[in-house]
């Protein structure tokens, strides 16, 4: 049986990750949320204090970092050098700070070759930015997904209240438009669509809708080889 690589790419609170553990499931392969992996790293800069502009011990944080993905009770957990960080990566102040490391081309370097890694003998589902540009520009089967930026500020201020965080709508979408604008304008490695990547508009369908336009694309196009 082939086991296929799935890229989905796409800008925040699109649903890349709802959808990539989904798909994943449903197609019994290996889910890689790359997306976690930049935000475990800046939690741990943030933790030790280290600037952006502190290359030197960027890297020998990098060099000693171990990040995995374990799935506990039906949800996926990132775990950090042994812990488990999932709750922590996602406060606003880590998401901004994933985006800028994000833009540091040791941290994209180092990342980028623990993702090939990971992914390298197919089954797995990976979702990002620059996974069908990137990452795995060979994959089998490329998606961007995108909504409207109101759309996703709303299930990003959704998602941040379900975890009890005081935020105000304006607020998060102001940050989401800015981390847009980052994604897609820095140097390495930026947010783009990759030419043979089909695009859904995830704004007015339903989950199940996303899923199931997914899913008969790579029936039709494999069958039961997957």
């Amino acid at each position: 049986m082939q086991k296929l690589v799935i890229a989905i790419d796409g800008p925040s609170a699109a649903g890349k990750s709802t959808v990539g553990k989904m798909l994943a499931k449903k197609l019994n392969y290996i889910y890689i949320d790359t997306g976690a992996m930049y935000r475990a790293i800046a939690l741990k800069l943030q933790r030790n204090d280290i600037s952006l502009d502190d290359l030197s011990n960027i890297e020998n944080i990098l060099k000693h970092s171990t990040i995995n993905f374990i799935r506990k009770n039906d949800e996926l957990r990132i775990i950090l050098d042994g812990e488990d960080v999932s709750p922590e990566i996602r406060t606003p102040l880590i998401s901004k700070m994933a985006s800028d490391a994000s833009a540091v081309p040791i941290v994209r370097t180092c990342l980028v070759k623990m993702q090939q890694e990971m992914g390298e003998a197919g089954g797995v589902v990976m979702d990002g930015r620059d996974i069908g540009t990137v990452v795995f520009p060979g994959a089998e089967c490329k998606f961007f997904l995108d909504a409207s930026l109101d759309e996703r500020a709303r299930r990003r201020f959704k998602e941040l209240q379900e975890q009890g965080l005081a935020v105000e709508f304006s607020q998060v979408r102001r940050e989401m438009e800015q981390r847009d604008h980052n994604d897609s304008t820095r140097a390495h490695s930026p947010l783009r669509k990759a030419v043979d990547a089909i695009s859904i508009d995830t704004t007015d369908l339903e989950l199940e809708a996303v899923i199931q336009k997914m899913w008969d694309l790579i029936i039709s196009r494999y069958g039961i080889r997957i």
